[in-house]
């Protein structure tokens, strides 16, 4: 099982908006391009979080992962429910439940499903956009994904915002747990106890990662954005097996 954080290491956004992606190139990256690409993925992660996935009614409800509240789910028909109007608060767990069996509904069916074809054009190029100019980042880091084993991401973002971005990154369908209240380690101890009898590796750049998968006694595999061996497109699926073996 490889356990990847997200946020620069699966994808870069922070050090676009930041300038700190460019400014490790040493002038062979024009910082203004980057934070220009990053302002916009801000602009359509934040406003499809809005408009689709109720991100304005429980931001402040933030979940370690999607299945958090499925105890509290009647599996109700919600086909017309009103969300606008049924009255959420903190201390409604059904509530929160529907909202986040919609949503767990459309992170299945993907953006393709949400989009109208303009957007989605947008987002494609974007994201090509993206790639090219992180030197095919987005598009190794993927491939990573594809081989044969399983793979988890642990973000320390919310995680609504966190399975928006898996979308527009085309990290569709990776079990994500926000470890924003909780913390990464105990996000690791459920997913040693999700897959039980398996060996894991943890991906990341931050020292928190770092710290977990020492409690746990995995290896880590640490991503820095300086051209460096331990980056993308630079870091393999073959390297991962070493660091496994």
């Amino acid at each position: 099982v490889y356990v990847w954080d997200m946020d620069e290491t699966l994808i870069l956004l922070k050090s676009l908006l930041s300038g700190a992606y460019a400014a490790a190139f040493n002038g062979l990256k024009n910082v203004e391009s980057g934070l220009k690409i990053g302002k916009i993925w801000e602009h359509h992660i934040l406003q499809t979080c809005d408009t689709y996935f109720f991100y304005e009614q429980i931001e402040s409800f933030n979940q370690p992962y999607l299945d958090a509240l499925n105890e509290y789910d009647d599996n109700s028909d919600l086909s017309d429910y009103d969300f606008s109007q049924d009255g959420l608060d903190a201390l409604n767990k059904r509530k929160l439940a529907y909202r986040h069996r919609v949503i767990a509904d459309k992170y299945r069916k993907g953006l393709c499903n949400l989009l109208n074809q303009d957007l989605v054009k947008l987002w494609e190029s974007l994201y090509e956009l993206s790639d090219t100019y992180t030197d095919k980042w987005l598009s190794s880091a993927r491939a990573c994904l594809e081989q044969e084993h399983v793979n988890v991401l642990v973000t320390s973002g919310a995680l609504v915002p966190s399975l928006v971005k898996c979308l527009f990154f085309r990290l569709d369908h990776i079990f994500v747990y926000s470890s924003l209240e909780v913390g990464k380690l105990q996000c690791f101890m459920w997913i040693k106890e999700r897959f039980e009898n398996f060996r894991f590796c943890v991906i990341g750049d931050g020292w928190e990662e770092c710290e977990a998968a020492q409690s746990m006694n995995w290896p880590f595999v640490q991503i820095q954005i300086d051209p460096h061996p331990n980056r993308f497109p630079g870091l393999t699926s073959r390297d991962l097996t070493h660091y496994f073996s």
